[in-house]
Parts: C-alpha cells; sequence; structure tokens
C-alpha cells in the first residue's frame, strides 16, 4: 500500500515542532499510502508498519482474472543520528489465478526490500521566522519558503523470494537481487503536507523501471486525516498509474490505524484494490536532540544580540561616569 505520510495527524506530517528534529509527540507513519516521507522517524525509535490488502484483477485481452490476498510489514529503526533510518519491508502474497481453463493457488513471501534513507536537507534547519510587531499583514502574507522542499536519499536492495511465483505471460522473472534508489521531497502547506518520489527500481534487469509517487495529506484535526495519491510505473513491460485515497486516525500517540481503497487507469489489466492497516512506534529511548537551532540562541528570554547591545550601553556609562569623577578630581 502507499505511504503517505497520513501523520498530519499535527497538521504536519514529520515536521514536528519548528525548532527540533523530525521526532514528533505522534506516530508519523508512511500508511496507508506508498510514498515516503523525507524524515526518519528518529534515533533509537522502532517502529512497525502492517497493511492487509485485497486486489482483484481482471485482463479481457489475455483472459485471466486473479484475486490476491496481500501483507505487507515494514520494519523501521533510527540509528546513528536523527537524519539516518534502516528500513526492512516483506510482502507476502495469497493468489488465486483463473485463466486458460486452468486454476492455480499460490501463496509465499513475494518480495523483501532492505535499505535506509538519509535526509539530506531540511530547510527549516537554522531558519527562524521572526515576527514582525508593528504589522499583522506581514505576518500573515504569502511565505514563498513553503516551497522549499526537505530532500531525502534512499537506497536498498530488492531480494526477490517468489521465484517462479505470480508471473504473467509475457513479462519476466525477476533477478533474484536488484537495487532500488529514491528521492524524496516534503513539502508542508499549512494543514497540507506534499511528498514526492522518483524512483529508480530493479536495477540491473530486464523489469527495471523509472516510477514516481505522489501523496498529499491533510490533517482535519488532532486525530483524523486523509489523503490522495498518484503512482505510476514505466518500464518495458508494464506502463500505468494508480490513484489511491484512504483516511488514518490516531488511537494513542504510539498507535494509528488506517484504510484505503484505490485503482488502476488502464483496462488490461484492470485493478481494484484495498486496505486496512495499523502503525505502533516504541520511543521509550528516545533523548530529544535539538536539529533546528534559531541563529540566535535565547537565553533567559533575552538574544545574543540584545545582550551584546546591554553590555555597549553598559560600558558607555562606565565611561561617561568615570570621565565625571576624573574631571572633578582634577
Amino acid at each position: 500500500m502507499l505511504k503517505i505520510k497520513p501523520l498530519a495527524f499535527l497538521f504536519l506530517a514529520f515536521y514536528s515542532t519548528v525548532n527540533y528534529a523530525q521526532f514528533t509527540d505522534v506516530i508519523n507513519s508512511n500508511r496507508p499510502g506508498q510514498s515516503m516521507a523525507a524524515f526518519s522517524v528518529g534515533k533509537t525509535v522502532f517502529q512497525s508498519e502492517l497493511g492487509v490488502n485485497r486486489i482483484i484483477e481482471k485482463d479481457k485481452q489475455a483472459d485471466y482474472k486473479a484475486a490476491d490476498w496481500a501483507s505487507d510489514l515494514t520494519l523501521r529503526y533510527g540509528i546513528f543520528f536523527e537524519q539516518f533510518e534502516l528500513i526492512a519491508n516483506f510482502d507476502y502474497l495469497n493468489e488465486k489465478f483463473t485463466g486458460t481453463g486452468a486454476t492455480i493457488n499460490e501463496g509465499g513471501l513475494r518480495k523483501m526490500l532492505l535499505g535506509a534513507k538519509f535526509l539530506l536537507y531540511d530547510p527549516e534547519k537554522n531558519y527562524e521566522k521572526k515576527p514582525n510587531l508593528y504589522s499583522w499583514k506581514a505576518n500573515h502574507k504569502f511565505n514563498w519558503r513553503q516551497f522549499i522542499p526537505a530532500v531525502g536519499l534512499y537506497g536498498g536492495i530488492n531480494v526477490n523470494l517468489a521465484k517462479e511465483k505470480f508471473l504473467r505471460t509475457g513479462i519476466p522473472n525477476e533477478e533474484d537481487f536488484t537495487v532500488k534508489g529514491m528521492i524524496l521531497t516534503q513539502n508542508q502547506f499549512g494543514r497540507y503536507t506534499f511528498l514526492t518520489n522518483i524512483i529508480l527500481d530493479k536495477f540491473p534487469s530486464q523489469r527495471n523501471s523509472i516510477d514516481y509517487v505522489l501523496t498529499m495529506t491533510r490533517g482535519f484535526n488532532s486525530r483524523w486525516s486523509g489523503f490522495v495519491e498518484i503512482q505510476g510505473f514505466n518500464n518495458e513491460f508494464y506502463k500505468d498509474h494508480y490513484f489511491r485515497t484512504g483516511a488514518a486516525f490516531l488511537v494513542k500517540q504510539n498507535i494509528q490505524v488506517d484504510a484505503s481503497l484505490g485503482s488502476n487507469f488502464q483496462a488490461s489489466p484492470n485493478l481494484v484494490f484495498g486496505g486496512i492497516g495499523a502503525s505502533w512506534r516504541f520511543d521509550a529511548n528516545y533523548s530529544e536532540v535539538m536539529l533546528r537551532v534559531p541563529k540566535e540562541e535565547k537565553n533567559d528570554g533575552k538574544s545574543t544580540k540584545d545582550k551584546k547591545e546591554k553590555e555597549k550601553k553598559d560600558k558607555e556609562k562606565k565611561k561617561r561616569k568615570d570621565l565625571i569623577e576624573n574631571t572633578e578630581f582634577k
């Protein structure tokens, strides 16, 4: 399923509090979409995301029908530093395939994907928006900085566990090991979070593909969020686009449940799919790390600039006092 960062639960998915790292008070899950956010879960944080999906596939030209039960499990762990995350994904498929007068039932692990993600650029790091004390209009004008995205990089290895299972006529089997790479971007527009994934998948093999995922998430309140998503596939044997929509509900700060449904665009084959899922986070070992430090650190309510100005004035007062005392003595 898709991963949209429906963590828009605080009206912001992964943009956590303005001055802190990527860790947020509530869980940030990639479910129920297929996109991946630029931010990690946070150092020492462990997160699991599980989904169960029903997929109906029909192809009139090839004269077959497939009814699938699929499940995917993603395990995420922040390690070394805030920006880095290890990710393991496992896909299971149970399929009933009917075509050319025969029915085939197959089941098993289809694929394992092992990889890592790194936050390359955070536009909010070391940036502090200063309020204008004299103009309400200036404080509420359109902010062009929101178009500067956070940027992450992902790299992983696909492990083909299905071997000769779940094949379609005219499409070759996957290699045992292939490479997957992604460029991840994330923008925050008020209550909306926009994710873009540019994907190079299954390299090097006959089925290598250049894909994309675009996801828009909106937080409705502190518990509910929804998303819409477009996913595209482009390789020698299959070109199509998938549309998905769904919602997520925050049960507790560390537990989220979700549901989604979708379909592809083309008729041969035609796919309709829907699913439910849950995400859970363990963060008892997390220690807050300041990543987005303001340019002027504040102490006792006064900025470094204010303190320097006060020190300058104190020195000038002392000079005038010494001058008066010296004049009276003479």
